[in-house]
């Protein structure tokens, strides 16, 4: 059978590039930068943040703050917001407890977490 592909022939699946998309509990949420945010110039770079509804992880950059991953825990929901390039909120909601991470660069780089249970 002298036609036939090998599997060698096929593309790698590592070439693909990943692309955005919305999620339920438990999966990784990423986003791409607004175009006019620049994460990539200045700034301390990647950033990791816990919370007890799931971690975000952002790049902080000289003029901005870009979302990278927003992984919920299970049972929770991952919502994001960010209405200006300095400042990125996300909301993690679950049953009876949530958690709002909010990043920004004004006045310096730094993220905070709100926990509440109710």
């Amino acid at each position: 059978m002298s036609g036939s592909p090998t599997p060698t022939d096929r593309p790698s699946p590592s070439a693909s590039t990943p692309t955005p998309s919305k999620t339920s509990s438990g999966s990784t949420r990423t986003a791409s930068p607004k175009p006019s945010v620049d994460c990539q110039e200045g700034g301390p770079g990647l950033h990791t943040v816990p919370s007890q509804g799931g971690k975000v992880t952002v790049r902080y950059g000289s003029r901005g703050v870009c979302l990278i991953s927003a992984i919920p825990s299970r049972g929770f929901k991952a919502t994001t917001s960010q209405t200006a390039d300095d400042t990125l909120t996300v909301t993690f909601a679950g049953e009876d407890h949530r958690s709002v991470i909010t990043a920004t660069i004004v006045p310096t780089a730094k993220a905070s977490v709100r926990e509440t249970s109710f």
